[in-house]
């Protein structure tokens, strides 16, 4: 037994694990502040060019950083990356359809229940029977969902809600698919990334210029002005390029479960910013919802181990 499992008295953080926490938490802030972001400059009919506009900016920096990987990645590889990277462009479609039509902060709160839906499937994918813990973790999760998409009563979920619930369910396939896949072991994570969004943005520029799918990515940039060029930037650098520069150094530095833990504060963020900058109301049954979803994936990231 070490000596802190021994002492019963808290010891404080080292200063160095604080150096590495404080940028991983940062990340977190940053992606909960990205729902807010992606509304604010987002409309039904330009979210393919604002996604197209989005990763355009960021996939020549990952490409130009990351090409001596790219460059020995295998054909399988190559093409298992792919297909993940169109699995990853339904995410984000998803993502952000359901951003325009429901509030950002039931958006961060409801995505967040990838950390529930992830270990479930793995454990229906492996036959291992989930503890019990963890599945009254999961159901208190899905009881704050359904409180939280209700205003005024018991009504149906909004569009955005339910796009919402469909994109978590989607970045657990991805999840599970790409730690499971035989294709992408080996790929470095830079290479990895890089052909997952270049696959995205391949999908994102074919479905923008399919006739009726909205304004062109080149007309949406022309009419941008500082302010939603700031907000573009935001999400292409900080939300993008910065966080996953600061998530392959933290790894490094402490475990892989800290920095999932300190990425896990993603929905709190999210509805703090919806609620003091973008002025969004939950009532009493979204308030009592958002808890019970907090509470709900916080206990069940301790239950499988993580």
């Amino acid at each position: 037994m070490s000596s802190l499992a021994a002492s019963s008295v808290p010891l404080p953080v080292p200063r160095r694990a604080w150096s590495t926490d404080l940028p991983v938490l940062l990340v977190a802030v940053v992606w909960g502040a990205s729902y807010l972001t992606a509304k604010g400059i987002t409309t039904g009919s330009t979210v393919l060019a604002v996604l197209v506009l989005r990763f355009g900016v960021v996939l020549p920096v990952l490409v130009i950083a990351g090409w001596r990987g790219l460059r020995s990645l295998r054909t399988a590889q190559w093409r298992g990356a792919g297909i993940l990277g169109l699995i990853l462009s339904g995410i984000f479609l998803l993502e952000t359809y359901g951003v325009v039509h429901t509030s950002a902060t039931n958006a961060g709160l409801i995505i967040s229940l990838t950390m529930i839906f992830t270990p479930l499937a793995e454990a229906a994918v492996t036959r291992v029977r989930p503890p019990a813990s963890f599945v009254a973790a999961a159901g208190l999760s899905v009881a704050g969902v359904v409180l939280l998409t209700q205003s005024g009563g018991f009504t149906t979920p909004s569009v955005g809600d339910l796009l919402m619930l469909l994109a978590a369910l989607a970045r657990t396939a991805h999840v599970l698919l790409m730690s499971r896949s035989r294709a992408v072991r080996g790929a470095d994570s830079l290479s990895l990334t890089t052909v997952q969004l270049g696959s995205a943005v391949a999908v994102f520029a074919v479905l923008a210029a399919l006739p009726g799918t909205g304004p062109a990515p080149w007309t949406v940039a022309a009419g941008f002005g500082a302010r939603e060029w700031a907000a573009l930037l935001f999400l292409a650098v900080f939300c993008t390029l910065a966080a996953f520069a600061v998530q392959m150094w933290a790894v490094r530095r402490t475990s892989p479960s800290r920095v999932s833990l300190l990425l896990g504060t993603e929905p709190l963020w999210a509805a703090a910013v919806g609620i003091t900058i973008g002025g969004e109301r939950l009532g009493m049954a979204g308030l009592l919802g958002a808890v019970l979803v907090l509470a709900g994936t916080s206990w069940g990231r301790r239950a499988a181990g993580h």
